[in-house]
């Protein structure tokens, strides 16, 4: 499968998951979403249909999706969704802007799998629950996608990581270890091979950053071991 193919089938997923995540799509709309033209459009409409999938035509409306069709066969109680959409409202105040555009994919397929009804209620949830925090939707970092897959694949990273207590901009090859987040921000607990240590680094400072083709060796111990050695060595150092 050449790499044309592979995007054309990634494409054609991605038409499915919309056609069930909305009632009605137009070939325009999913033109505009997958940057394609609208010919293309309806070449994959027929590819989807010669492969058995009911999709069903509205002159003048759009596509959309036989009733009853569900693809994987997944499904959620009213309760189970709602608590899906709360998070959602929660996740798009995050500052990280790749965090965000992952949940709000993942997001999608999920509500692809509801029932209308279901969907209905989702939607109208939606438009009644209000997060005051970061009220003005700021992404200060895009990083974090990046990050966790080079956490769980053991990859070195490399980032230019600006400092404002000293205003220094340094250069750094690090293995990245945990991440947790404060209120505002997100943290990266890594090991970094020019202090031959663990350091904190915040993402909303990390001004470019490339995942290396170079693996590590995964680190023995565990997070809460982590803060315990953190926790013995700050409270082993005198007060000044």
């Amino acid at each position: 499968m050449n790499e044309n193919d592979t995007k054309r089938l990634s494409r054609l997923t991605a038409i499915l998951t919309q056609l069930q995540t909305k009632r009605l799509l137009t070939a325009s709309e999913l033109a505009n979403k997958f940057s394609v033209s609208v010919r293309t459009i309806y070449r994959d409409i027929k590819a989807l249909e010669q492969a058995g999938v009911p999709i069903l035509t509205e002159e003048g409306k759009g596509y959309t999706l036989m009733e009853g069709y569900r693809i994987p066969p997944v499904m959620f109680t009213e309760s189970e969704a709602n608590a899906l959409i709360t998070a959602e409202q929660l996740i798009l105040k995050n500052k990280d802007a790749s965090f965000v555009r992952e949940y709000s994919e993942a997001i999608s397929k999920i509500k692809s799998v509801l029932k209308y009804n279901t969907k209905n209620k989702a939607n109208l949830l939606s438009d009644r629950i209000v997060f005051r925090q970061n009220a003005d939707n700021d992404r200060t970092s895009n990083y974090l996608s990046t990050l966790q897959l080079a956490l769980t694949n053991f990859k070195l990273v490399k980032i230019k990581y600006h400092s404002p207590d000293n205003d220094q901009t340094t250069e750094r090859t690090i293995e990245p270890f945990a991440i947790y987040s404060t209120q505002d921000n997100w943290l990266l607990i890594a090991f970094c091979l020019l202090r031959k240590d663990f350091r904190a680094f915040r993402l909303d400072r990390i001004q470019n950053l490339m995942t290396l083709n170079e693996s590590f060796e995964p680190h023995k111990m565990t997070l809460q071991e982590y803060f315990e050695i953190c926790k013995e060595k700050y409270s082993s150092q005198p007060l000044t």
